[in-house]
């Protein structure tokens, strides 16, 4: 089921793309044919090539510009309990704590005594023996 929809969804996409190139190569005929009686041969195939370049700069900069994002405003900073500063942290990078919680399992499966240590270390009451 879920194999389907990909598979239509892979489909779907790659039919799109074609129509996508078949469209860009009549656009591109069609401006070399409205350009050459005036500009010649070699004057309508560099229209069609500055056009193309501005097309491509013009998608480069959206994409670029949409890679960007927009800046996270920096938080108070947290105080309070390690259960408070933990879950702040996963609302605050998600990706991140999730790479931390699949290594952390990793190594317990590994080793379950780094484990125990950390743990112990971690929430130990007197901050100056960490």
């Amino acid at each position: 089921m879920i194999f389907r929809r990909v598979l239509l969804g892979l489909m779907a996409a790659a039919t799109l793309a074609a129509a996508a190139g078949v469209i860009v190569v009549a656009l591109a005929f069609a401006l070399y044919a409205l350009a050459e009686p005036r500009l010649g041969r070699a004057g309508a195939a560099a229209t069609v090539a500055l056009a193309t370049a501005v097309l491509i700069g013009f998608a480069g900069l959206i994409m670029a510009l949409a890679g960007r994002g927009r800046r996270p405003r920096p938080g108070a900073p947290i105080s309070g309990s390690v259960l408070e500063r933990v879950l702040a942290f996963i609302s605050q990078r998600p990706i991140v704590a999730a790479s931390a919680a699949i290594g952390a399992g990793l190594m317990a499966v590994r080793n379950p005594k780094y484990l125990g240590e950390a743990l112990r270390a971690f929430l130990d009451s007197d901050p100056k023996a960490r």
